[in-house]
């Protein structure tokens, strides 16, 4: 008989939830293998902790501390990113050890570590275990919005050990200032300030012990020192004398502000030491969530995948501030959130696209608390963000992707002071570096000699964002602005070269650049080459169609985009993923081109398509996202698609259709509110639809508006087997207006 290890014989002794709870379906391991680069950590939704194991080796595979081909795993730190392409956070790693195994590698930088094995580890919402078989030891993780709670269950062992090093840096990450305090022998306090990609990052904690430990040493750079210490690489080891089957607890409450914040996050959110209580609200926390949206189908995968998506479209932003209201603010000092939580971890170039308009839906209740972080971050440096984390400005990426979100959620009705946000829409747009003024100049941003000049990119993007700064002026009869704004978002044309019918990066003079093939990736285009960014120009595609010469060549063109492959002898550099011709669904400037044939009355290319990339880039397996999840963005675009609509104008209070997944799809909104979606003969085979009712009558159109969905009502699609592109004139299905908001 084959003998149980520890693992198993502790979690046979939890309990054991219903089986219909949807947290059931979630599978944390989905893009933590492959290009994903997610976690399998224990958080709560928009938690300021991400309470997850670190291999503890650098690389591009382990950005987020873990990678599914690793068998060691040298601790568990309390901040991560959740698929994006950065090397940040990994703070305060804890890591408990004994007697039994004392191997040291120089990959992980001689630290601490032992082997695992997938047979012996479990991730869930707001949960994770997993047994260090080195040391015979389970380790179970949990979590507060604020507080990271570890249970560690021993084996006996006079040199029980737990390590908690503030030194410890992986990737991008670098510890400038650490302090270690021990309060008493339950008590220790510190903070961790660090540089990465944001260059201030500062975590101040405290942490609670159910068990006082024996004796305790005290490291700086390597050296024993009395206490406190404080240093750029500090670490405490702390002693215990364990039983068998001995659990002890460990509570990590954090600050962005300082150490009284982080008493006051273990006061509020972790006072006791039931670890099974922790985690029930935890997984209760996120049932909640998860219920927003109830799908019915017999395929269990594909309900996996869905709900792993929900999952992950809730783990950024994350919350800033404390208890207190006290947070790093963007300007480097101590702010104050007043009757509002600040977030940040705002990744605008990613999920301005679908996961902000997907809160909009689902995550009511939150969009105001978002916008005002939005301003907090103008009000702290003249600016809205573009990529901040952690209190800090990265300007990681292009555009200013924060007036989308902004102006989306303006004419949507959220609560907030429309006059300062636009204030800091104009502010953004009119801004002086990131060749913002040399675009408002010559209408187009010029290709230059940087190695990363992103030139094109950065015209199509701004004149976007400019379309939303319009749209917001016309509402608060600013007429001027207005009319200077419209006119700026039109700048995509200055760079449409006709004779190779693409945008085309052009030099300060006005000359289009030589050399130029459209399949390659060069330094013009952010990620991604001419055929990708050819479709963004989501706020006219009507005078997109027309600039290149109509319907006819718009469709052929199209067409290419899913059909011409790469060669073997291409070089496609790491984010060109989830191919299918050129379209590449593992970077966010192809999102929203399937949903392109419904301007041509070609809605069944659209939800062929769609249905191609909803069963073949994502899948219920450690690989299963085709590229980065980038902080909600990818697992959104499974969400709205799967459900049968997605908005290519991520502001404009639309969402073209497609077709949906399920049979049956649920959403449930303030005021006991329902929006259902059906789909009726749905099968592998009727992928297609023949006709559509909105609150039982037909839909001659090919979007639906906000206002439809927040309203409740019942979305019906009629599938067939047969592609149903019309033709004839008389059929043609009506789209969204330029230049319109739809409320």
């Amino acid at each position: 008989m084959r003998k149980l290890s520890l693992f198993w014989i502790i979690l046979f002794t939890v309990p054991v939830f219903a089986q219909q709870n949807l947290t059931e379906f979630v599978n944390p391991f989905i893009g933590t293998d492959g290009p994903g680069n997610t976690y399998p950590g224990a958080t709560v939704p928009y938690g300021m902790v991400q309470l997850s194991p670190d291999i503890g080796i650098p690389g591009w595979d382990r950005i987020a501390g873990y990678f599914y081909r690793d068998s060691i795993i040298s601790g568990f730190s309390h901040t991560h990113l959740s698929g994006t392409g950065a090397g940040d956070l990994y703070d305060i790693l804890v890591i408990p050890t004994n007697s039994k195994f004392d191997k040291r590698i120089e990959e992980n930088n001689f630290k601490p570590f032992s082997s695992f094995s997938h047979n012996a580890e479990i991730a869930s919402p707001g949960y994770y275990a997993v047994e260090l078989q080195d040391f015979g030891i389970l380790a179970e993780l949990t979590a507060t919005q604020r507080t990271g709670i570890h249970e560690y269950t021993f084996p006996k062992d006079e040199n029980s050990k737990i390590t908690i090093d503030l030194g410890y840096a992986l990737n991008w990450d670098k510890p400038t200032d650490t302090h270690i305090k021990v309060v008493d022998k339950t008590t220790i306090e510190g903070y961790r300030k660090s540089t990465g990609w944001a260059k201030d990052q500062r975590i101040y904690f405290v942490i609670k012990l159910s068990k006082g430990f024996n004796a305790y040493k005290l490291f700086k750079d390597g050296d024993e020192v009395e206490n406190p210490v404080q240093g750029e690489d500090t670490r405490i080891e702390l002693n215990f004398s364990t039983s068998n089957r001995e659990k002890i607890m460990l509570k990590t409450a954090l600050s962005t502000a300082n150490i009284e914040g982080a008493y006051a996050s273990m006061q509020a959110e972790a006072p006791h030491y039931d670890f099974d209580k922790y985690r029930n609200d935890a997984r209760k926390t996120w049932e909640k969530e998860l219920q927003k949206i109830k799908i019915e189908t017999d395929d269990k995968d594909r309900k996996s995948v869905f709900y792993t998506m929900m999952y992950q479209s809730m783990l950024a932003p994350t919350l800033l501030s404390d208890p207190n209201g006290n947070y790093k603010g963007a300007n480097d000092t101590v702010m104050q959130a007043n009757n509002f939580k600040r977030y940040d971890t705002f990744s605008l170039w990613d999920t301005f696209r679908a996961a902000h308009p997907l809160y909009t839906i689902i995550q009511q209740e939150r969009v105001p608390g978002f916008i005002k972080s939005l301003l907090a971050h103008y009000r702290e440096t003249g600016l809205l963000p573009v990529w901040s984390m952690q209190g800090n400005e990265t300007n990681m990426m292009l555009g200013y992707h924060a007036v989308p979100v902004v102006v989306d959620a303006y004419f949507k009705g959220f609560d907030f002071d429309a006059n300062l946000a636009f204030e800091a829409c104009k502010a953004s747009a009119m801004a002086n570096d990131r060749q913002i003024d040399v675009y408002r100049e010559l209408g187009y941003v010029p290709a230059s000699e940087e190695n990363e000049d992103w030139s094109v990119s950065k015209t199509l993007e701004y004149a976007y964002d400019d379309w939303c700064v319009a749209m917001f002026a016309k509402d608060l009869g600013k007429e001027n602005d207005y009319q200077y704004f419209l006119k700026r978002s039109k700048n995509w044309k200055n760079l449409y070269d006709e004779q190779s019918s693409f945008f085309r990066p052009k030099t300060e003079k006005g000359k289009f650049v030589d050399n130029f093939i459209p399949k390659e990736y060069t330094k013009y285009f952010s990620e991604s080459n001419a055929w990708q960014y050819f479709w963004f120009v989501p706020q006219d595609i009507p005078g997109l169609i027309d600039e290149m010469g109509g319907e006819q060549r718009f469709e052929q063109k199209l067409d290419s985009m899913f059909t011409f492959h790469p060669t073997a002898s291409d070089e496609l550099p790491i984010f060109s993923t989830g191919m299918i011709g050129q379209y590449a669904h593992g970077n966010e400037p192809s999102h929203h081109v399937a949903y392109l044939y419904n301007y041509l009355n070609k809605p069944s290319e659209t939800q062929k398509l769609v249905r191609e990339i909803l069963t073949t880039q994502y899948k219920n397996e450690p690989a299963g996202h085709c590229g980065n999840e980038d902080c909600g963005q990818m697992s959104s675009w499974y969400i709205f698609s799967a459900m049968g609509f997605y908005p290519v104008n991520p502001a404009q209070g639309t969402y073209m259709l497609g077709a949906p997944l399920f049979e049956k799809a649920e959403i449930s909104l303030p005021g006991n509110k329902k929006f259902s979606i059906r789909a009726k003969n749905l099968s592998e085979e009727n992928k297609y639809v023949k006709s559509i009712q909105l609150n039982g009558k037909p839909l001659n159109r090919s979007f639906i508006t906000h206002s439809e969905i927040t309203s409740g009502g019942e979305l019906v699609f009629n599938m067939v087997g047969e592609p149903q592109n019309s033709e004839s004139k008389n059929k043609l299905i009506k789209t969204p207006k330029p230049n319109k908001i739809y409320q």
